[in-house]
């Protein structure tokens, strides 16, 4: 599936596995410079790009029997920074480069089946700004519920407000709350649990 979007931004669902071996590099490029920055993304250490590919694959597998859904954002690759560290992005035939990916699982546990957890959002730091987080979250929230997702969750680092604040105008509602629970060194964040109800009908989408 692929969705053109304003500002020249694409989106695009990832299923085909021959696809991970060109979306691997880059993707890791931007989880491991958002990462060093300090981004809330779950990782206290930049993944390694092999943990990068494992996921990916994982995700565009598991996105065969609805059991996950990968969604990238393409842009235009004229005016997004180099990481630290690494060579320009390698831009697409059309000139594009990846700005953003974000993916949700389904939970494992059989009493918990009916429902995923949205892992991950995550834009390139060139790119952010622009609604490209929005427009991802909106698609993920979109693919679950036509995967017959019943109820979508997620959490996020309490001092991410940014994240916060959009979860929340997208109708999910705070469930949650464990005080100075994520450590980052010798700093604590809250960890806030959302969850949206897809089984109610939702204008946006």
């Amino acid at each position: 599936m692929t969705r053109r979007w304003t500002m020249g931004v694409r989106l695009a669902e990832v299923t085909d596995p021959t696809a991970v071996d060109a979306l691997a590099p880059p993707a890791h490029r931007i989880l491991q410079d958002l990462v060093s920055s300090g981004a809330a993304l779950g990782w206290a250490l930049p993944p390694a790009q092999s943990e990068v590919r494992d996921l990916l694959t994982e995700l565009v597998e598991g996105a065969a029997t609805a059991e996950a859904a990968l969604l990238v954002a393409y842009a235009s690759g004229d005016d997004i920074p180099a990481a630290v560290g690494f060579d320009p992005p390698k831009p697409l035939p059309d000139g594009s480069v990846l700005a953003g990916l974000g993916y949700w699982r389904r939970y494992q546990r059989q009493t918990h089946r009916p429902h995923a957890d949205l892992e991950r959002v995550a834009v390139a730091a060139g790119h952010q700004g622009r609604g490209i987080g929005r427009a991802l979250t909106e698609g993920l929230v979109a693919s679950a519920r036509k995967a017959g997702i019943e109820v979508l969750t997620l959490d996020a680092r309490g001092d991410n407000e940014r994240a916060l604040t959009l979860y929340r105008t997208l109708g999910f509602n705070e469930y949650g709350r464990l005080v100075d629970f994520v450590a980052v060194g010798h700093l604590r964040y809250d960890k806030v649990f959302y969850a949206l109800d897809l089984r109610h009908p939702w204008p946006r989408l």
